[in-house]
């Protein structure tokens, strides 16, 4: 402590070095206006659990607590219970990850929604100054999970795509000329976050053989794999092949991300040091949390419920293809994801999505600019947007008021030249601060 009291923060000198590395999300700092009814918020990722059967759901829940609350509200074990595990192997099996590839009870481990798998990962592979290699852009949970093991992110370019197995090849190649190795590949294969895109069903082939014979790790991230829109997705990689490769999945954006339930499909010899890592971190993941996924596995139509998310998704996605495709200024570009929750967009040259954050929270429109899924400062010309939670009009709403910001800050750049990016905490500030003031862009008010 510097005992002047001139700090914000008198802890500074004690901090443990790897928390210099960690800084709050460009996401977490937009909470504070997203959930302000004025704005039309594209910027979360949240699933629309208003789509769930919301009585029954809370019936399923009485009954556990009434006929099994002896067991649902006591501690459980590390690993995660029997039940669960079995259940989380059939929803594997829908995706063609099977017994026949190596699925089993035994070597999944229960975590705490995907990202305490995420962190378990680093916990087990990752020593400070270890290089990762990720898609570029990335999801931005991960980047905060691996800026605190200390790892040093190296991105691999992406296109319509997905990964480009080139850009993988050299990436490795490059880390090795530097004289170190890459601990492992996260990638998000299927309806990517942020970018929506889905890496292609002969570039999963090659991406595997080049990372095997690398001796490169696989983990895939499948959040996603099962809303689709437009047929099956391509198997996952882990569907594939056994051996090298960690599968990450969680129930989040399938049933509900409150329950914090997820999972990892490990090699075998891998399993107990996760659930000796995890016991360390959370002792167990909450019982009661299991038993609600358990039951609502074996008691609910949760195959249709599925069909329901998906048909909701393609409305709201094919709402805001549309409405980019209307109100988006020329030189905007935009993926077409043909599943998840997210599309990436790129604007017209020169534009800088964070220096432009400020404005558009002013017109009651917010995104997430693309830097905050990079940890090379790229992506300033990005922007993701998300179409699960919004309504098909708010969508439209929000689009319209975002075209009319880009086509502002076009007007703005043409006559002051570019602008210097702030912090979004800052834009959260300055938008809290003017609350009650009007919009200064022309018809943000409607709708």
């Amino acid at each position: 402590m510097t005992g002047s009291g001139t700090t914000l923060d008198d802890y500074t000198d004690r901090y443990a070095q790897r928390m210099r590395g960690m800084t709050a999300s460009e996401i977490r700092a937009l909470f504070a206006v997203t959930s302000r009814p004025e704005v039309v918020s594209l910027a979360g990722g949240a699933p629309y659990v208003s789509a769930l059967p919301l009585d029954a759901v809370g019936d399923m829940l009485s009954r556990i607590a009434v006929d099994h609350g002896a067991v649902s509200l006591q501690y459980g074990i590390g690993q995660g219970t029997l039940e669960l595990r079995e259940r989380i192997c059939e929803v594997m099996a829908l995706s063609g990850i099977t017994g026949e590839v190596g699925a089993s009870p035994e070597d999944v481990v229960v975590t705490v929604g995907g990202q305490q798998a995420l962190d378990l990962i680093a916990r087990l592979f990752i020593d400070p100054g270890d290089v990762v290699l990720a898609e570029g852009p990335t999801y931005v949970g991960a980047l905060g999970v691996l800026q605190a093991a200390q790892a040093e992110v190296v991105h691999v370019a992406m296109d319509d795509d997905g990964l480009i197995p080139e850009a993988l090849e050299a990436a490795i190649k490059d880390v090795a000329a530097s004289g170190r190795r890459a601990k492992f590949l996260y990638t998000i294969p299927t309806y990517q976050n942020p970018a929506g895109v889905t890496l292609s069903e002969e570039r999963r082939e090659r991406v595997l053989d080049i990372c095997e014979r690398a001796g490169l790790l696989v983990v895939e991230d499948d959040p996603y794999g099962q809303l689709g829109f437009e047929g099956d997705a391509p198997a996952p990689l882990r569907a594939r092949r056994r051996d090298g490769v960690f599968y990450l999945s969680t129930f989040s954006k399938t049933f509900a991300p409150g329950f914090r339930v997820g999972w990892i499909l490990a090699p075998h010899a891998v399993r107990e040091k996760l659930v000796i890592a995890s016991e360390a971190q959370i002792l167990c993941p909450s019982a009661f949390a299991q038993a609600a996924v358990s039951t609502y596995l074996s008691s609910m139509p949760w195959r249709e419920q599925l069909k329901v998310y998906r048909e909701i998704y393609r409305e709201r996605r094919d709402a805001m293809l549309e409405a980019l495709e209307d109100m988006m200024p020329e030189g905007t570009t935009w993926t077409r994801p043909g599943g998840g929750l997210f599309v990436w967009a790129t604007l017209p040259a020169g534009l800088d999505a964070k220096a432009m954050l400020p404005r558009a929270l002013t017109a009651r429109v917010a995104y997430v600019p693309g830097i905050g899924f990079y940890a090379n400062g790229d992506g300033t010309a990005n922007l993701r947007l998300n179409f699960s939670f919004a309504a098909p009009d708010r969508i439209r709403e929000g689009i319209r008021r975002l075209a009319g910001v880009v086509e502002q800050e076009l007007s703005l750049r043409s006559v002051f030249g570019e602008f210097r990016p702030i912090e979004t905490r800052e834009a959260v500030a300055s938008l809290l601060d003017v609350a009650e003031a009007g919009p200064t862009v022309p018809g943000a008010d409607r709708g």
